[in-house]
């Protein structure tokens, strides 16, 4: 089938650091090689000059347009629709890589204009929302318009190698396939960068440690590690397995989470007196009769000595199991960068490796008591300096 692919922010950043490079591979491959590149944009662009600052060739020029609208402006959607006249041998993929705010409106414009037949499917980027109530409402205002086998919702460190190899390992070695209580003791999921959040001051003032990091992409790898793989299992059952994985664990304990913020960031953000955390570490348990007992902790932060993401099992026994990103992509074996996998699946129409909406919903649930506790604390916050390791600061 021909695939239309309409990028919705071309000229971004995510475009240019990440959905472009990917295209270039996926291009070179020669699997779909009738494929068809729109990019969205207010205003005139130098196709030639994007794709070749952005990817260092000119590969995707041929293949690549920009489609100029008005964002704002309902009229412009069915443009949009006459422009891309979708036939029956052809799909269109929407890469919505905007704002949730303006993802909103822009899924209501598309849905009103009726470029929402069963053909055209939505990739949307996280946040999904900024708690459980606008979690909610968010995927009731694309319910509206589009089904949601349409909807492909991007949690990239779902398609990273580090999810990728648990996997693979656990569907084909026999002992991970019974992870559980019965070897394993603990099981711990850190993200950690070096940098601090550079220029996203913003957002980052909007969203912290816990919403940007721990409630998707952490929940998700954590999903993985705990699905029960002993019963007969299909790729395409990963989210449905994810989902059950998920409803088994209790909702976190705000007395067992930690939250902190690097030495300088309130200067950083111009905000004195902020109570955004760069540094969480929250504690779950499930209720699985597998997983019951095991020590289950997600950790994330910024400005930290190291950059590192990692699922570290570890057994009774006083052996460990560390999945590293680094040390996996450092590998004779080539994985496909995230981007690429996530855009390949979706134009197969697999979904397996994205978030269903229940899945969002669970993980918003899990962490609504944490959320809910330092909303109410006001109190400042615990101080790391940069370049602390992350037991340092769950020491303190």
């Amino acid at each position: 089938m021909k695939t239309k692919l309409v990028i919705f922010g071309i000229t971004g950043d995510l475009s240019r650091r990440k959905l472009l490079p990917a295209l270039v591979s996926i291009v070179k491959s020669e699997e779909f090689d009738e494929l068809s590149i729109i990019g969205v944009s207010r205003r005139e662009v130098d196709v030639p000059a994007l794709v070749k600052e952005s990817t260092g060739t000119d590969i995707l020029a041929d293949i690549t347009r920009v489609f100029t609208m008005d964002l704002a402006i309902a009229e412009d959607y069915v443009r949009l629709k006459d422009d891309l006249a979708l036939q029956s041998d052809e799909q269109v993929l929407i890469y919505l890589s905007v704002p949730p705010s303006a993802a909103a409106d822009i899924v209501d414009f598309l849905g009103m204009a009726g470029l929402n037949t069963p053909h055209v499917k939505l990739l949307f980027e996280k946040p999904f929302g900024f708690d459980l109530v606008s979690a909610e409402d968010f995927i009731a205002r694309t319910g509206r318009y589009f089904e949601e086998a349409q909807i492909y919702r991007i949690d990239h460190y779902a398609a990273k190698e580090v999810a990728a190899e648990v996997i693979r390992l656990r569907t084909i070695d026999d002992k991970a396939k019974q992870w559980g209580n019965e070897a394993i003791s603990s099981v711990e999921i850190i993200a950690s960068e070096k940098i601090g959040i550079e220029d996203r001051a913003t957002f980052y003032e909007e969203t912290g440690a816990l919403r940007d990091f721990i409630q998707g992409h952490l929940m998700q790898l954590l999903s993985l590690v705990l699905l029960d793989l002993q019963a007969p299992f299909s790729i395409d059952e990963l989210s449905e397995r994810r989902l059950k994985a998920l409803e088994w664990l209790n909702v976190a304990d705000p007395t067992k989470a930690v939250r902190a913020q690097y030495e300088g960031y309130q200067e950083e953000v111009e905000n004195i007196g902020s109570t955004t955390e760069t540094f969480a570490s929250i504690a779950l348990t499930s209720d699985d009769e597998r997983w019951k007992g095991v020590s289950l902790r997600l950790t994330t932060g910024k400005n930290l000595d190291k950059k590192q993401s990692a699922i570290i099992i570890r057994y009774k026994d006083g052996t460990e199991h560390v999945f590293d990103e680094a040390t996996i992509a450092s590998t004779d074996k080539k994985l496909p960068d995230a981007y690429e996998r996530v855009l390949v699946e979706a134009i197969r129409g697999r979904k397996y490796i994205f978030t269903t909406s229940p899945e969002i919903l669970r993980s918003w649930e899990l962490v609504t008591p944490i959320q809910e506790t330092w909303q109410m604390d006001k109190a400042p916050l615990k101080l790391y300096k940069p370049g602390s390791t992350a037991a340092s600061i769950l020491a303190q």
